[in-house]
């Protein structure tokens, strides 16, 4: 597999570095990561150091999880291999790899550390680490995802973040804010581990609260195996749920489009744009008193499950894709109904997984690295849950037009949150909350071009005859912009509001890490990344900007 080309598909029958083996309420995920594994020649995945491959296993697994095996409640990560939990993400291939590829492995790998804990905080899965041996880099970055950490007390095994010292990077998939943020560690003592390359063991590591507890190697495996036990008592029963099986998504590529069954992407129009199409179907099924039996093939799940592919191919595919233009197809009557079903049985594991995929995919579309502009016009579909495309767009349009409308729905008031940890109209609407309170007053209700436009739902409203010439000087426009500051830009702009732990990741750390991976002392010819593991010593520009 090539650099350019990534397939984020995978199953557990195909995995090459995961073992997942599960027993009753607890699953046991384990790093086995092959060294001569990797996406692409080059480097080797020595001491279970990973790379983009084993990330895409990773995600793979969280999401079965939630789907397949919902009786899970304790998800126990550690390492197959004696005396080395993780050496983090693989030095080499980093060093190896262009500037997009790196950002798009940290952003992608950050989110999938955050799927680990939505499905902690919010589908009954905790995981615990496990850490059997030393766990450096990314290796402890993917434990702080975790719940609780516990490392062995061998005299050896610490945890260590020496991206500063030996790279002179910083630890890309939100260490240091999990370090401070999360487990809140003093600042003062995150100022030494950080700069600590080897590391801190046993009892120093849990009074800083680096880890939750450590145990000698002769009582490790017994004392991990209590705590799980504790943890799925407390959760419950939860044997009656029936999991479903989420088959390999249907698609078509070629260099003109990419088709799936609700999504079509056009890649042949304007240059540096795409055209997202999500089509609605006519008629949806009512939600059966068993809602599993609706399956993976059920409209809001694997429509869903697409539009995410599809995010990911278009951000590690398809790099010179400035702006993807967003349009829906079908009726609004049939996504409200679809609304007020998931509603009204939210309670239930599936249907309420469905939902939280849902938030998921669209904090995807959140934190991706292109402009989306919305476009609003005959045969369109942005209503209640499928308006949230349209607010986390940076732009609306929409045609003015009799029969042209949008409709909200309660989905669009606190079902599917941003990382800021408001709703998308709450952020539309920051510091004006008496908008949000109208805009709700709304609800299930046709809203035409022009009232969109007064309520500030859409940027502007244009009838049929300026809408073509409007909508190409906008299109064109965008994509002549530097995307760089786009970038900058549009992660600024996105997340109005409070700042937590999620935003200060793909906020302040990925543009501090952008800026970072492309300067001498990490990158260039003497940077520390780039020699890194060679016999010559970095050489740095001292001066601090």
């Amino acid at each position: 597999m090539s650099e350019d080309t990534i397939d984020f598909e995978t199953h557990p029958s195909r995995y090459r570095h995961l073992t997942l083996k599960i027993t009753g309420g607890l699953a046991r995920l384990g790093l086995a990561i092959k060294e001569d594994g990797g996406m692409r020649p080059g480097y080797e995945l020595k001491l279970n150091s990973y790379d983009f491959g084993v990330d895409i296993e990773l995600a793979d697994a969280i999401q079965r999880l939630r789907f397949e095996h919902p009786e899970v409640s304790c998800v126990m990560v550690t390492s197959d291999l004696e005396d080395v939990f993780s050496s983090g993400a693989n030095i080499f291939m980093l060093g190896s790899s262009s500037h997009a590829f790196k950002v798009n492995f940290c952003k992608f790998t950050n989110e999938t550390r955050l799927y680990i804990e939505d499905a902690t905080d919010h589908s009954g899965q905790t995981y615990i680490a496990a850490l059997n041996g030393i766990a450096s880099g990314g290796g402890y970055e993917l434990p702080l995802a975790c719940k609780e950490i516990y490392l062995v007390d061998d005299r050896r095994s610490a945890v260590s973040l020496p991206e500063v010292p030996y790279l002179g990077v910083l630890p890309g998939t939100g260490g240091i804010t999990r370090v401070v943020d999360k487990r809140k560690v003093r600042r003062d003592h995150a100022d030494v581990f950080l700069t600590l390359a080897e590391g801190i063991k046993g009892k120093r590591a849990k009074l800083w609260n680096l880890v939750d507890d450590v145990f000698p190697r002769s009582k490790f495996d017994e004392k991990v195996a209590a705590r799980c036990d504790e943890i799925i008592k407390a959760a419950g029963d939860r044997s009656d749920c029936k999991g479903i099986e989420l088959p390999r998504l249907q698609v078509t590529e070629t260099p003109e489009k990419i088709e799936y069954k609700h999504v079509s992407v056009s890649l042949s129009g304007t240059p540096r744009t795409a055209e997202l199409v999500l089509r609605v179907p006519d008629s949806l099924p009512d939600i059966p008193a068993d809602p599993t039996d609706l399956g993976a093939h059920w409209w809001a799940l694997e429509a869903y499950r697409e539009v995410d592919d599809a995010l990911l191919r278009l951000r590690c595919n398809h790099h010179a894709i400035g702006l993807v233009v967003l349009r829906i197809e079908g009726k609004a009557e049939t996504v409200l109904e679809l609304d007020k079903q998931l509603l009204d049985r939210k309670d239930h594991w599936f249907v309420r997984e469905v939902m939280l995929h849902m938030k998921r995919v669209l904090k995807r579309l959140d934190v991706t690295a292109k402009s989306f502009f919305a476009l609003v016009d005959r045969g369109s579909c942005f209503a209640g849950s499928l308006f949230e495309f349209a607010l986390a767009s940076d732009r609306v349009y929409m045609l003015d037009e009799d029969g042209v409308t949008v409709s909200l729905g309660e989905m669009n008031f606190g079902a599917m949150p941003m990382g800021n940890g408001l709703t998308r109209m709450e952020t539309q609407f920051y510091g004006t909350p008496t908008l949000v309170a109208k805009a709700r007053e709304q609800v299930g209700r046709a809203i035409s071009g022009e009232e969109a436009e007064a309520m500030g739902l859409v940027l502007a409203a244009h009838d049929d005859i300026d809408w073509d010439d409007e909508i190409r000087i906008v299109v064109e426009e965008r994509v002549s912009l530097s995307p760089d500051s786009l970038t900058g830009m549009e992660a600024n702009v996105r997340f109005a509001g409070p700042e937590t732990v999620e935003t200060k990741i793909f906020g302040r750390l990925s543009a501090w890490q952008n800026w970072i991976f492309q300067r001498p002392n990490a990158v260039g010819k003497k940077g520390a990344l780039t020699l890194y593991g060679q016999p010559e010593s970095a050489e740095f520009d001292w001066n601090r900007t």
